[in-house]
């Protein structure tokens, strides 16, 4: 699998968050792209091994063919796409234009558009981070393109597309703090996670920090930090690249945990359209479309030592 290293690189400067928070609804992914491999990566494999009752590649293969799910999509005229409006470069409200735009929300046009064959039948919902899977099992959205982990739990409820994008659960801080370290950060700390979020997962497992403080939305969590009600917060390393490109007086500090995919996710019964998912996944990424993308949006902000790919399915 060829591999990219990022760079990390100062971003414009803060707006005012606190007031974004109340204006803003819904929290990420990584990658490069990739050639062929013969086995899973190393951040991958360990995400497998975590747990050998379920697979996170397991999807159905992609196709064009139009199944009874997508067949009722376009016969209402409407692909409803739960996304986020509120994580810088992943999808964030532009507030000279009014629209929302990151690496996520140009996945979802590009899904959008080839499933529906025209952009104006695809409607974007902005979805907490919390509320992503009770919006795809009631109904309210048929696909949720927003930085959503792959996890057996959710496998349960949901149905998920092959990957598009590594991640790591990092811990983001005010400059200065002294913590040299993601479990000195943590450590006997009051640490923000969103709800509903794997970080939440992590933080509760761990049992280290001294109080964790849940919020709809990951973006709250800088705003809590930026007011010093709280001493860190865990996101995963895309969205906290992009926290601390927003705000330059938080940083990120060493360490990582818990390797992951992100996925987009649907109905267990539409099959079809998980099918449908995955083939706009190969071509989006086969034409390049993935990759400049990536330029666009993420690739300046990353981390300076993670390398992040496009996961190739084993």
């Amino acid at each position: 699998m060829r591999t990219r290293t990022v760079r990390t690189r100062s971003a414009a400067a803060l707006a005012v968050l606190a007031a974004c928070a109340t204006v803003l609804g819904g929290g990420g992914p990584s990658g490069a792209a990739p050639a062929a491999a013969t086995s899973a990566p190393q951040a991958v494999q360990q995400t497998r091994d975590q747990s050998d009752t379920c697979d996170i590649y397991g999807s159905v293969p992609p196709s064009t063919v139009d199944g009874l799910a997508v067949k009722a999509i376009k016969a209402r005229h409407s692909l409803v796409i739960g996304v986020d409006q509120n994580s810088y470069r992943w999808g964030s409200r532009n507030p000279n234009t009014g629209q929302i735009e990151g690496f996520d929300i140009d996945l979802a046009r590009a899904i959008g558009t080839a499933i529906m064959g025209n952009q104006g039948q695809v409607v974007l919902k902005p979805v907490a981070t919390a509320d992503r899977v009770d919006a795809v099992k009631n109904g309210r959205v048929d696909l949720i393109v927003r930085t959503m982990t792959v996890n057996c739990d959710r496998m349960k409820d949901v149905a998920f597309s092959k990957p598009y994008f590594s991640i790591s659960q990092r811990v983001l801080v005010p400059k200065a703090s002294p913590a040299t370290s993601l479990d000195d950060a943590i450590n006997g700390r009051t640490v923000c996670a969103a709800k509903g979020s794997t970080a939440a997962t992590v933080l509760d497992a761990k049992k280290t920090a001294k109080q964790v403080v849940s919020v709809d939305n990951q973006l709250d969590c800088l705003v809590l930090m930026q007011l010093g009600k709280v001493d860190a917060t865990m996101t995963d390393d895309g969205l906290a690249a992009g926290q601390a490109a927003q705000d330059q007086t938080v940083r990120i500090v060493d360490g990582d945990t818990q390797p992951e995919v992100i996925s987009v996710a649907m109905l267990k019964t539409s099959p079809d359209l998980t099918a449908r998912v995955n083939q706009v996944l190969a071509d989006y990424h086969a034409d390049g479309d993935w990759g400049r993308s990536y330029d666009r949006w993420l690739k300046p902000y990353m981390l300076n030592d993670a390398e992040h790919y496009w996961p190739v399915p084993h």
